[in-house]
């Protein structure tokens, strides 16, 4: 079943955002990078390549539903942060507002009776709260912290660990 132009319009958007992830998370991976911090830069490089996969889903189901994916323009990310802890709460300020235009999507689509996007969406929004308590959790653990040298050192390599996926994985 075709989409409507305005779920069509919507399904748009949400890629768009999905992008704009991703290139907030490269520059947050700057950030520490250049902190000398690399564990940390290669779990947010890699969160950014998941945000890439997830725009590639949506794509993907507006394309199988026989619509046109289109890419919005994609802002630069406006990242001011200070230290690692200002790194993190803002990627979970911004995993936040994916949660939210998720959620308004998935609104949009049940009032338009549109059944076939909720498999899509649920999957979706499950994935946002595990993204959400991820870096949430990550936060806390910095707070925790503070500026301890070795604390953050010892988070660094944790969160290095993570193994990478490229961006046409299932994620």
């Amino acid at each position: 079943m075709k989409l409507t132009t305005e779920l069509e319009k919507a399904f748009n958007e949400q890629i768009t955002l999905e992008l704009e992830a991703s290139i907030v998370y490269r520059q947050l991976a700057i950030e520490v990078e250049i902190r000398d911090l690399p564990g940390m830069a290669a779990w947010l490089r890699h969160q950014a390549d998941e945000e890439i996969v997830h725009a590639n889903k949506f794509i993907d189901h507006v394309t199988d539903r026989d619509n046109r994916p289109v890419i919005g323009a994609v802002p630069g990310p406006e990242v001011a942060v200070s230290s690692v802890l200002d790194v993190f709460r803002v990627a979970l300020e911004h995993e936040r507002r994916v949660s939210e235009s998720i959620r308004e999507l998935y609104r949009r689509t049940d009032a338009a009776g549109d059944l076939d996007s909720r498999p899509l969406l649920n999957w979706f929004l499950s994935e946002q709260i595990e993204e959400e308590s991820t870096v949430s959790e990550i936060v806390g653990r910095i707070e925790l912290i503070g500026d301890d040298g070795p604390g953050l050192l010892r988070l660094d390599e944790e969160l290095g660990q993570r193994p990478a996926r490229g961006t046409e994985s299932a994620a």
